[in-house]
């Protein structure tokens, strides 16, 4: 599986519509559309799982493209980094 990074998404975008649009390029595994912990509104950006044929297919087809008037980002996620030498609150040893 590929994981997909979709950014500059309107903040009215369900996760039912990413999938319609990202099928049009394959099998959709999952679709996440991280909210704010805080407020529980969209954040704007989404991770698509797909095969990573269709992943490639989609990141070509949908980067740059138009959704509720604003411009795509798309493109391969990357892995979470880890903070290097730091714990988890946040200071360097």
């Amino acid at each position: 599986m590929a994981s997909i990074y979709v950014g500059n998404l309107p903040f009215t975008t369900t996760d039912s519509e990413l999938r319609t649009l990202f099928s049009q390029h394959g099998a959709v595994e999952s679709v996440s559309l991280p909210a704010d912990r805080e407020t529980g509104r969209p954040r704007g950006f989404a991770f698509v799982e797909m095969t990573q044929d269709d992943a490639a297919r989609a990141i070509q087809n949908l980067n740059g493209q138009d959704l509720g008037g604003r411009t795509l980002r798309v493109n391969a996620a990357e892995d979470k980094r880890t903070g290097g030498a730091r714990d988890g609150g946040g200071r360097r040893f």
